[in-house]
């Protein structure tokens, strides 16, 4: 592996920035249970599509001690999108490269990988076969959520080892 990193420019966590890769889920205002609310997600062009038809559902907290900003490897799920949000309003970090070809093999669009700055108050969906690296972050530890499918780590994951570090400046 090379000794030189590679330096990627985190980028403020936008919409419009972050649509090759995915979708922003924002809070939203609700009512108690029993308000009467006009907004209704199922017509909603704002809901976030979440592909976890390809498998059991999984939701579980991560529990991840520092990682710093330097990784050397990225990986995608080809079957669901993958949902990812820091617990305790802890900012953090995540490095990605658009969805591309499916086939086996495949490997990212290098001139393409592109890093945010996630802040703590929002929960990132990945598209499905979005290249990704993280959550990366400063903190001693951080909890995240994470809904992806109950194999995807086994039966869901490629992974591609980069021609050399990569390092995200804050």
């Amino acid at each position: 592996m090379c000794a030189t990193a590679t330096t990627i420019p985190a980028r403020p966590l936008e919409a419009r920035a972050f649509a090759p890769y995915g979708e922003i889920i924002l809070a939203r205002v609700a009512g108690t249970q029993f308000d009467d609310n006009p907004y209704d997600p199922e017509t909603s062009a704002e809901e976030p599509r979440l592909t976890l038809t390809n498998g059991t559902p999984r939701l579980w907290i991560m529990h991840l001690k520092r990682n710093g900003l330097t990784f050397s490897k990225v990986a995608r799920h080809r079957r669901v999108t993958q949902c990812l949000g820091a617990l305790q309003s802890k900012e953090w970090f995540i490095a990605v490269a658009p969805p591309n070809d499916l086939a086996d093999g495949a490997c990212p669009e290098l001139t393409r990988i592109a890093a945010f700055r996630i802040p703590g108050d929002c929960v990132i969906k990945l598209h499905v076969a979005t290249w990704h690296a993280g959550p990366h972050f400063l903190h001693d530890e951080c909890l995240f959520f994470n809904l992806e499918n109950l194999d995807t780590n086994k039966h869901d994951f490629d992974a591609y080892d980069l021609p050399n570090e990569f390092q995200i400046s804050p």
